[in-house]
């Protein structure tokens, strides 16, 4: 880094720390170091040296990692804190990292320290830039300090013991303590003499049952006790939150007072929801069952407010029936729905009330049928606001008639009021969340969210040993549109930028603004480079074939793009990012529309760019052609029929051998152009034999992956049979298909129905490959095929193999009994040909016998038809 940094080590064995200092400077970090031991030395360090970043060893005999972090998060919250050990866990170090660490590194993994200590001191710098935005927030907090504290209850929480941890000024005022007084006692000491020995019995009860509301009496400092009602709930780890509320004035007016408790209990619980709820639909779920559960009110229901259509659309209840919550309620004046209550509230932006349903038409909306045969008579509608508009409204429903008086009412509205004042505190909490993971100008995610994410797709990666593609792309010529038409010219351009290129993605998910004009995007699984490839010129003509129109005028840009592929470029986030930015350098320096990191790569991709474009040039030029190589007879030596295989007939290159072209053909989709053409060819050339009077053999045509997978397959080969008219025959002319034994399995379900149709047009069906893929018997018997050809592996070994001779003749036996002919291929001597006439092989094929030849010389090899 180009400033030193100072760095505060809790290390006991200074070897260790000479080991990481030294790791740190290989890394080529400059930086000032403090070491200590013990808890003082380290508290002393932290206000005189004021590290910018502590790393400290986990587990030390005086003086543990964990007590540094605690002391480092209650002092200095925002220094980030790495632990580094030889002994951490990962649930410990999960543990370690919930209680407030920053990362954790392996001793015997240091060369991932100076990594992740330029990352953690990158990210505090970028939290102090964010502060302004948090500002807000803090206010809001603030706010929410002040109403804890200016609550009208008494609030507490204490330890599994029952001593104070927290106090509020208005318990302290009940009890006439102050607060430190308050904080050193414990619930028994707020008992009166004689009644402590309730207490044990309310404690074992608050375990059972978690929460608890009672009355009792309570002692105050001087001495004297006054009557309460405390709702105690249990937290978490023991610890337990206690509402407190002086009824005195109740017992004298205990009828009003008791209605006024409910709305109470629902204030309250509100206010302790506010302090933990973090999500929107969390604070109106737990408000509704507030309201019904705490505030034994009958319903409870909120809606939120669409602007536009004024709809009301329930969002959260509790107490209703299933039916009445996709009942919508409205804020119209001009329609029925939005004369009620709800509507009314929504438009005055105060609550509004109804005393008695039976006697109001209009109250209670679509839900008063319900309201009225549950008893419920009395209702209220309190309009949610945010920054001075109706975000959603809370509606409620009593038993009793006349339920809602003047003291209910400012009650409720401080209700409202609370949590509209949550409601405000979520949008900009959730807002700052978004800012911080997020490009403001396109919505995109940001750098720090796209390394986040992309580290998990590593994780899976390395989980399921697959390979992914990391891109990063600039906008060629962006710094002089932003210099000629202006810096908001240049934001209208990414904007467009970024709402183009997702449309045009296989993964639009993945994409992220990482820099100014700077894009980057991950393609998980990658099976094949040239794949990558074909997505960049794809997504490069695609997104960029069209103008862009910037304030009237259309420009035409480009992108320049950099490619790293992980595991070979990297194993992490950081090396990968940093090798596919290497990249994008050397794209733009060269001027090509995207390199790989590694050299080898580029030079192998723009050859198989070549090849397939000579491909396709080869398919317009009708330059492949067909060479059969005969199967014979095993009894008489005479050809019985012939497999056609595709050459490539290059004019600068002469024949191609198949394993240069075929693979990708299927990559490309080709394959199904030129497996038709191979298709219709075979039976052209089957006609010709026929015409000529010679004795035509079946030919045996390879069907790939691909062209068996398109849905329309058995209707193609059927019309192209219907085309050829080659022979006399019905149906198939002579045509077979040969499918792997692999393809067949993989998908048994969809294909059988498909084999079932050719073999109904006459085309006969070969299992190619038999012996490799694993057919279940029971599959086998149901397949509608005729034949089994015996993978060459069998055949090559069967004289030199025991367990291969075993599996030929199983084979072989299994096919009769079926009654299905066997072929066996790559016959290349005697002895081969020996074995498998003795096992009663039906055919056989291998050069031994015939290599694959064209048209012509195969034609002499016929004889005449009888």
């Amino acid at each position: 880094m180009a400033e030193p940094f100072k760095i505060l080590l809790v290390e006991d064995v200074e070897r260790d720390a000479e080991l990481a200092f030294r790791e740190l400077k290989r890394a080529g970090l400059v930086f000032q170091s403090r070491r200590v031991e013990t808890e003082s030395d380290f508290r002393r360090e932290l206000k005189e040296f004021e590290p910018d970043i502590i790393v400290s060893d986990f587990s030390m005999p005086r003086f543990s990692g964990r007590e540094a972090l605690t002391i480092a998060r209650e002092s200095e919250a925002e220094i980030p804190f790495i632990f580094v050990s030889g002994t951490i866990g990962e649930d410990v170090a999960v543990e370690a990292m919930k209680g407030g660490a920053n990362d954790y590194v392996m001793k015997n993994n240091l060369a991932r320290l100076g990594p992740a200590i330029e990352r953690e001191l990158r990210e505090a710098k970028e939290r102090q830039r964010r502060k302004f935005a948090e500002a807000a927030l803090l206010e809001s907090e603030i706010k929410y300090r002040e109403l804890i504290e200016q609550a009208s209850d008494g609030i507490f929480v204490t330890d599994r013991e029952g001593n104070f941890l927290l106090v509020n000024a208005r318990y302290c005022e009940m009890l006439k303590y102050s607060e430190d007084e308050l904080l050193r006692l414990s619930v028994a000491d707020t008992y009166p003499e004689g009644e402590r020995e309730h207490l044990s019995q309310r404690i074992a009860q608050l375990r059972e049952l978690k929460s608890r509301l009672f009355e009792r009496l309570m002692r105050r400092k001087d001495g004297t006790s006054f009557p309460v009602e405390i709702s105690v709930r249990y937290l978490e780890k023991g610890t337990h939150q206690g509402i407190v509320r002086d009824i005195t004035e109740r017992k004298e007016a205990e009828e009003k007072i008791r209605r006024l408790n409910r709305v109470y209990a629902v204030l309250s619980g509100i206010n302790t929801l506010i302090v933990r709820v973090r999500d929107r639909q969390e604070l109106f779920d737990e408000a509704c069952r507030i309201a019904v559960e705490d505030g034994n009110f009958g319903m409870a229901w909120i809606g939120e407010l669409d602007r536009t259509t004024l709809d009301v659309t329930p969002v959260a209840w509790k107490g209703m029936d299933e039916s009445a919550t996709s009942m919508k309620a409205s804020a119209r004046d001009d329609i029925q729905e939005g004369q009620g209550i709800v509507g009314r509230a929504i438009r005055g932006k105060k609550p509004v009330i109804t005393n008695d349903i039976s006697a109001d038409p209009g109250a209670g909306g679509s839900r008063r049928d319900e309201a009225l045969r549950k008893d419920f008579h009395s209702i209220i509608a309190m309009p949610l606001m945010v920054e001075g508009e109706v975000a959603a409204t809370l509606t409620l429903f009593a038993r009793e008639r006349n339920f809602f008086s003047e003291d209910e009412m400012k009650l409720l509205t401080e209700l409202a009021g609370d949590i509209s004042f949550a409601l405000d505190h979520l949008a900009k909490a959730k807002q700052i969340e978004y800012l911080a993971y997020h490009d403001t100008l396109t919505g995109l995610p940001n750098r720090p969210l796209f390394l986040e994410r992309l580290s998990q797709a590593l994780r899976a990666a390395a989980q399921s040993s697959s390979r992914l593609v990391l891109t990063i792309g600039d906008v060629k010529r962006f710094r002089q549109i932003n210099e000629t038409l202006g810096r908001h010219a240049g934001d209208e351009l990414l904007k467009q930028i970024a709402a183009r290129l997702p449309k045009n993605m296989r993964n639009p998910e993945n994409l992220a603004r990482i820099a100014g004009d700077g894009f980057a995007t991950f393609l998980p699984d990658i099976q094949d480079l040239s794949e990558v490839s074909h997505r960049m010129e794809n997504l490069h003509t695609e997104a960029f074939r069209q103008p862009f129109l910037i304030e009237g005028q259309e420009l035409m840009v480009s992108m320049a793009i950099g490619i790293a592929i992980y595991p070979s470029d990297g194993g992490d986030a950081e090396t990968l990012f940093r090798n596919a930015e290497a990249a994008l350098k050397k794209a733009k320096a060269s001027g090509q529309t995207y390199l790989f990191y590694e050299p080898s790569l580029n030079a192998k991709v723009a050859d198989s760019l070549r090849l397939e474009n000579k491909l396709r040039h080869a398919i317009e030029a009708e330059q492949f052609v067909l060479y059969y190589q005969p199967k014979v007879d095993s009894r008489s030596g005479s050809i019985a029929s012939v497999e056609a295989l595709i050459r490539w007939q290059d004019p600068e290159t002469g024949l191609v051998p198949p394993g240069r072209f075929i693979p990708l053909l299927e990559e490309t989709g080709m394959i199904l152009e030129v497996g038709l053409w191979a298709i219709r060819k075979a039976l052209a050339d089957h006609g010709r034999w026929r015409a000529a009077g010679l004795r035509a053999p079946r030919i045996a045509v390879n069907v790939s992956t691909i062209q068996l997978q398109q849905k329309d397959f058995v209707e193609i080969v059927k019309s192209v049979i219907g085309e050829s008219r080659a022979s006399n025959e019905a149906h198939g002319g002579g045509l077979d298909l040969e499918i792997t034994e692999s393809l067949i399995m993989r998908n048994i379900g969809e294909i059988i129905p498909r084999l079932k149709a050719l073999r109904e047009s006459g085309v006969e069906i070969m299992v190619d490959d038999f012996g490799t893929g694993h057919s279940s018997l029971g599959y086998l018997a149901r397949l509608p095929i005729t034949a089994l050809k015996i993978d060459r592996s069998f055949v090559e070994t069967m004289s030199k193999n025991a367990e291969s001779m075993t599996i030929v003749s199983t084979i072989i036996s299994l096919a009769h009994s079926l009654k299905l002919k066997v072929i066996a291929e790559g016959v290349e001597t005697e002895e081969q040909a020996k074995l498998l006439r003795l096992f009663r092989c039906d055919e056989l094929q291998g050069y031994l016998l015939g290599r694959p030849a064209p048209f012509d010389s195969v034609t002499a090899l016929l004889p005449k038809a009888n």
